[in-house]
């Protein structure tokens, strides 16, 4: 029999130790959530409300082992996935960039969310419902200037919504929902570039005007957080842009 974790209802966080990750199972923690934390990385554990477990996300045997995990609690049902796992693997222009490069962008981003997000729609449709919140990047909704002309990466994030979207009108009339959230820069190691360069730094005043500052993972994770519960019952297809106001203008 499997103990359980927490009382309620499950969520599956992918990518659960990249830099977002921690703040986001911090922020499900802390609603009250089960969380099943999966990672390539992450070291099997366990803890109140919490358990880690070490899967490759871009392989169906390693989804299906975190899936099973996140449904093993009858006392708490598997009623949200957050698909964190991506990042950026290299690539500039187009026309200098390979076709393997493109290949790798969508191994790392646009993949694993296809993966997880098909694993676990069954179980929310046999709850009657649930929600998926999918990362993709303001990246995948606005054109890169020379700063940010990272192509590959662009056309993986901009999978994520478009996949998104689909979910959300061919799923809704079953109870569930689907959203993405696009955030700009953020303080984690992923932008290392934008952060540490003083010269893209300084554009942060034009970028993200809001604050003129690189955002934080918990300005992220309190959003994952608002899509995957019942306040956003209403809310589906929403792609929300995390980015102190770089694509408003």
């Amino acid at each position: 029999m499997t103990a359980a974790l927490g009382p309620g209802r499950t969520v599956l966080v992918t990518g659960a130790s990249g830099g977002l990750g921690p703040a986001v199972v911090e922020a499900f923690l802390a609603g009250g959530w089960r969380v099943v934390a999966a990672s390539r990385s992450g070291r099997a554990e366990r803890r109140d409300g919490l358990l880690t477990v070490a899967a490759d996300l871009g392989d169906e045997a390693g989804v299906a082992a975190a899936v099973e995990a996140a449904a093993a609690d009858p006392a708490a049902p598997l009623r949200a996935l957050a698909n964190l796992v991506g990042g950026y693997a290299a690539g500039t222009r187009l026309h200098e960039t390979p076709v393997a490069t493109l290949e790798a962008q969508l191994a790392l981003n646009l993949r694993p969310t296809w993966l997880a997000t098909r694993a676990v729609l069954p179980h929310l449709v046999a709850a009657g419902g649930g929600s998926i919140v999918n990362l993709s990047s303001v990246i995948g909704m606005v054109g890169g200037d020379e700063d940010f002309a990272t192509h590959a990466y662009a056309a993986s994030k901009g999978g994520v919504i478009a996949l998104t979207r689909g979910i959300a009108v061919y799923y809704a009339p079953r109870g569930v929902r689907c959203n993405v959230i696009c955030p700009g820069v953020i303080d984690t190691p992923m932008a290392f570039r934008s952060v540490g360069d003083p010269r893209i730094r300084a554009r942060l005043h034009e970028l993200q005007p809001l604050t003129g500052e690189p955002g934080l993972p918990d300005d992220v994770a309190g959003a994952v957080l608002y899509l995957a519960g019942p306040a956003s019952r209403l809310v589906t297809g929403v792609v929300l842009p995390v980015d102190g106001g770089w694509t408003a203008k």
